[in-house]
C-alpha cells in the first residue's frame, strides 16, 4: 500500500535538482513514492531527472508533451499518484530529514482532511522560518474558521501547496486539483476552495521545507504575460465565492487579498515589457470594475496610502 505521494512538478531545475532528490532520498520509504513531472524544460531537467532519481526508490518521471506550466503539472502528478496521502515539492526546493515521515504522523493523529506546516525560506545564504499565519497549533479546527480576519494574514494568504499534507479522499469532493492553465497564482482558488469546503484541518510546526526565493529563473522574478494569470485566478476565487451561504462575510477578505496583488505588480510594473504593462492596466481596471463598488470601496479604506493609491488610479 502507498501511504503518501510526493509530485514534483519539475520546469529548468536542473541546477537544483540534486539537492531536490538528495532530500527525497533521505525521507524515503517503503509505502512513499516520487512521482516528477518533466514540464518540457528548455533545460537539461529532464536528463537530470532521468540520472538522479534512478537511485531514488519508488519513483517515476512522467514527461509532458509540451509546457504547460504549474498548476497542469501539479494535476497530472495527481493524476498519476496512488497514496492515501498526497504533499508537494517544487523542483529547485528540498526536505530536511524526516519531514515526510512527520507530514503522515500529524495527519493520521489528528484524523483531519489537511495539515499545513510552517516553512523555511532561502535567500541565497540566508534562512528564515516562515510561519503559518493560524495561531493554534495542534488542534482540529474548522477550515472556514481560518480564512479572516479580513485586515490581517490568514491560511488563506498563505497559499503554499508544498506546505502541508492532503487526504487523498478530497479528490471525490472536487478539491484538490488545481485549475489547468494557470501560469502563477495557481495556488489561491486552490487554498480558498479547501477552506471552504473541506471539514477539518490543522497546523502543525514542522519546518523541514525549504523554498528558495528570488531565483533568476523563477517565474515570481519574469516579467512576461504569464504574471497576469493572477486576475483568472482571483476572479474565480471571486464567482465561487459568490454562492458561499457566508458570502456577504468572506468577499472582502477575498477582495483585500485581489487588490494586495494588484497593488504589488502594479508597484513592480518596470519588470513588464511596456504591451505586457499596458495589458496589465487593461486586465486589472476592467476586474476591479467587476468588484461591487460598495466592497471595493470598504477594501480601499483599509488599505495602507501606497496601495490606496494605486488601486484607486487603476480603477478610475
Amino acid at each position: 500500500m502507498t501511504t503518501l505521494s510526493v509530485i514534483v512538478p519539475c520546469y529548468n531545475v536542473s541546477a537544483y535538482l540534486a539537492d531536490t532528490v538528495a532530500g527525497l532520498a533521505n525521507n524515503a520509504r517503503d509505502d512513499f513514492e516520487f512521482v516528477f513531472v518533466e514540464d518540457r524544460s528548455t533545460d537539461d531537467t529532464f536528463e537530470a531527472l532521468t540520472a538522479l532519481t534512478a537511485r531514488l526508490p519508488r519513483s517515476v518521471v512522467v514527461r509532458h508533451e509540451e509546457n504547460r506550466g504549474l498548476a497542469s503539472a501539479r494535476n497530472t502528478g495527481i493524476d498519476r499518484a496512488g497514496g492515501r496521502y498526497l504533499t508537494f515539492l517544487d523542483g529547485d526546493d528540498w526536505l530536511g530529514p524526516g519531514h515526510l515521515a512527520g507530514l503522515v504522523e500529524a495527519i493520521e493523529r489528528l484524523g483531519v482532511d489537511f495539515v499545513r506546516t510552517d516553512h523555511v525560506q532561502v535567500n541565497g545564504a540566508q534562512r528564515t522560518l516562515q510561519r503559518a499565519p493560524e495561531g493554534r497549533r495542534g488542534e482540529v479546527l474548522d477550515p472556514r474558521t481560518s480564512i479572516l480576519p479580513v485586515g490581517e494574514s490568514s491560511m488563506v494568504d498563505y497559499p503554499y501547496a508544498w506546505a502541508g499534507v492532503y487526504d487523498a479522499a478530497l479528490l471525490d469532493r472536487g478539491l484538490l486539483r488545481f485549475t489547468d492553465g494557470l501560469r502563477t497564482a495557481e495556488d489561491r482558488p486552490w487554498i480558498w476552495q479547501l477552506h471552504r469546503r473541506a471539514d477539518s484541518y490543522a497546523v502543525v510546526p514542522l519546518h523541514g521545507v525549504f523554498y528558495r526565493r528570488g531565483l533568476a529563473g523563477s517565474l515570481t522574478q519574469i516579467g512576461d504575460v504569464r504574471q497576469l494569470d493572477f486576475v483568472r485566478a482571483f476572479d474565480q476565487v471571486l464567482a465561487e465565492l459568490a454562492d458561499d451561504p457566508e458570502r456577504d462575510v468572506l468577499m472582502p477578505k477575498a477582495v483585500r487579498g485581489y487588490c494586495v496583488v494588484v497593488a504589488h505588480h502594479l508597484r513592480e510594473r518596470q519588470r513588464f515589457s511596456r504591451p505586457v504593462a499596458r495589458e496589465l492596466r487593461t486586465r486589472v481596471s476592467a476586474a476591479l470594475r467587476r468588484i461591487p463598488a460598495d466592497v471595493l470601496e470598504a477594501t480601499l479604506d483599509g488599505l495602507d496610502d501606497e496601495r490606496r493609491t494605486l488601486v484607486r488610479k487603476a480603477a478610475a
